[in-house]
């Protein structure tokens, strides 16, 4: 019988003739133009086509078994056909089985013989089952698992099918082509609702479950806090990133998609959980919640009364060498310099280093005694050491700018600033933007020494993040801060709308894999095709970034990601809003409320 003849059959299209100019039904349209019927093949009107049936499977199916056949990037059709049995038939059919494995062990025990593991667990699951189809929580079905692949080749075909069977040798279902049956199967894959191969195993409710085709994942755990909804089945996302690998996470998002809004929600739900916030805030974005929550709001400029002295130097712990510490902070202070400096030529970098140890040696450190109690060395130290070293000129020349030049007055002062709060805010909006990537660094760098004198469960959040990854000396400070933050209980959140200046630094993929979380929110089509290379991202994951609405995205925990919408309460909101509109509606609230007292 042909498809057409079939579908004719089944009434889904009419026997009457088309004639003149009347238009075709739809069936006409979707039925194939011809069919090439092969043993072990089927060519759909030029497409080639191969139909298998399940044979065999094993004795527990796990659920969502079959998830990964339906989330292969390939052409296929998978149809389930479930045909109900009659409970009281097999009711019959069951005791008289019973009964042959009951007397199997019984004729075993007289014999003297030893007890058979197997005959004893299939005389407990019949009599199990029998229990539960008596009770009707179980029934019992015929199913039949059909599948059809798809090529324009046979290569192609062949391919398709060793991946398959790949995936399903490891679950221990076996599948075989339906030789000399392609037509039939072909019957039994379209969606008629027609079983013609009638190859079916059998399966109570339980088991039957697994088939289900639709599986979405559960993101969460049993505490944190809230991220946001599950899209797929609208769930909570709860997660703790403390109790993750690491504690790190990358969000990135275009202007205006929800990115700092979202990571103020974080902030304000983890200071509930006692978790210390720090976040270096190029835009402003954080000073009202700061100013909400009790924080310290601190400003840095070239003209700001705040000062952080790069010469600090972090208390060694009781596990460290002092002379290991200040050698390590010398290499930080080189790589300071060199983006200061606009680079150094090998000579000049021997010069910089020599010179730091010269000036911390005039001021007696030199990581052979105690030196949490001396003062530390100012940038114009340095200047004076190095004016005296021969072949430091071109380095005295640039580094005036820094000491009384233009650029004088931020780092050339005593540290001035103290981030022992609960929330500590650092914002940079008013630094030159030539200086935002130094000042970032040298933030990082005093959060970093301030982090290591005393363990505390913290989080520090770089907002735009890829200013630090226009340098490499600066990314690979932030990556390496990022590798060893978990000793120190520190959890690191990076957060940037400028995908391509992040990942074209040799640190950017690192960083993302040394993140336990990813948040993905939505994206400019110039960035979308580079992360979804990176993260692996189906072609309607990519379009949904492409359309993704304010706080929506992606969520990737491990292996595992879900979309995600995230919802604030109208308290929240109200703290943690950028948008100008209702920042203005504060202030005029404020401003009324304060005339009337």
């Amino acid at each position: 019988m042909s498809i057409l003849d079939l579908l004719k059959q089944k009434k889904i299209i009419s026997n009457a003739p088309v004639e003149g100019n009347v238009s075709l039904s739809l069936p006409d349209v979707i039925a194939p133009a011809a069919l090439n019927i092969a043993p072990r093949n089927l060519n759909i009107s030029g497409r080639l086509s191969r139909i298998f049936f399940a044979v065999s499977y094993p004795r527990y199916l796990n659920d969502g078994w079959l998830e990964p056949i339906l989330n292969l990037e390939r052409e296929m059709d998978v149809t389930i056909m479930i045909h109900p049995i009659d409970t009281n038939e097999t009711l019959k059919k069951f005791q008289k089985k019973v009964a042959e494995v009951e007397s199997q062990i019984n004729e075993r025990s007289d014999k003297g013989m030893v007890r058979d593991p197997q005959l004893d667990a299939a005389y407990r699951n019949l009599e199990d089952l029998r229990d539960k189809l008596q009770q009707a929580e179980e029934k019992l079905f015929d199913a039949g698992l059909y599948i059809a692949i798809y090529g324009g080749t046979e290569g192609e075909l062949n391919k398709t099918e060793t991946e398959i069977k790949g995936i399903l040798d490891t679950r221990l279902v076996y599948i075989k082509p339906a030789l000399f049956q392609q037509e039939d199967g072909f019957k039994s894959v379209i969606p008629i609702v027609t079983d013609k191969l009638l190859v079916h195993s059998k399966f109570n409710s339980s088991p039957l479950s697994s088939f289900f085709p639709f599986t979405s994942f559960d993101l969460t755990q049993d505490t944190g806090i809230l991220y946001g909804i599950n899209r797929h089945n609208s769930s909570l996302i709860l997660f703790d990133r403390f109790k993750l690998p690491n504690y790190n996470s990358v969000t990135f998002a275009t202007s205006g998609a929800g990115k700092s809004y979202t990571t103020k929600l974080e902030i304000l739900r983890s200071l509930m959980f006692g978790t210390e916030v720090i976040v270096i805030d190029p835009e402003q974005e954080y000073r009202y919640l700061a100013e909400a929550t009790g924080g310290r709001y601190i400003n840095i400029s070239l003209s700001s009364e705040h000062h952080i002295n790069p010469f600090d130097l972090p208390k060694p712990l009781s596990d460290e060498n002092p002379r290991d510490v200040l050698r390590s902070h010398i290499i930080e202070l080189v790589g300071l310099f060199r983006l200061m400096l606009s680079g150094l030529s090998p000579v000049e970098d021997a010069i910089i280093d020599a010179a730091l140890r010269e000036v911390y040696a005039l001021k007696d450190i030199t990581g052979d005694t105690d030196y949490s109690e001396l003062t530390p060395p100012l940038l114009s130290d340095f200047e004076m050491v190095l004016a005296g070293m021969e072949g430091s000129e071109s380095l005295v020349q640039r580094l005036t700018k820094y000491t009384s030049g233009t650029w004088s007055g931020f780092m050339n002062e005593a540290t001035n600033v103290n981030i022992n709060e609960k929330f500590v805010v650092f914002s940079i909006r008013d630094m030159e933007d030539e200086l935002k990537t130094i000042a970032m660094y040298i933030i990082t760098n005093h959060i970093w020494g301030a982090i290591r004198r005393e363990l505390k469960k913290r989080l520090l959040v770089i907002d735009e993040a890829w200013w630090m990854f226009r340098s490499e000396d600066t990314a690979a400070f932030l990556h390496s801060i990022a590798k060893r933050g978990r000793k120190y209980y520190l959890g690191i959140s990076t957060i940037t709308q400028d995908v391509d200046d992040f990942l074209r630094s040799p640190y950017g993929v690192p960083m993302i894999t040394n993140s336990s979380i990813q948040l993905l929110m939505k994206q400019s089509p110039t960035a979308v095709d580079t992360l979804q290379n990176v993260f692996n991202l189906t072609d309607e994951e990519k379009y949904m970034l492409l359309e993704s609405g304010v706080g929506e995205g992606i969520f990737f925990v491990g292996l595992k990601h879900v979309a995600i919408k995230v919802i604030a309460s109208y308290t929240e909101d109200q703290i943690i809003t950028s948008d100008p509109s209702q920042l203005l509606q504060i202030q005029h609230a404020k401003s009324d409320l304060t005339q009337r007292h």
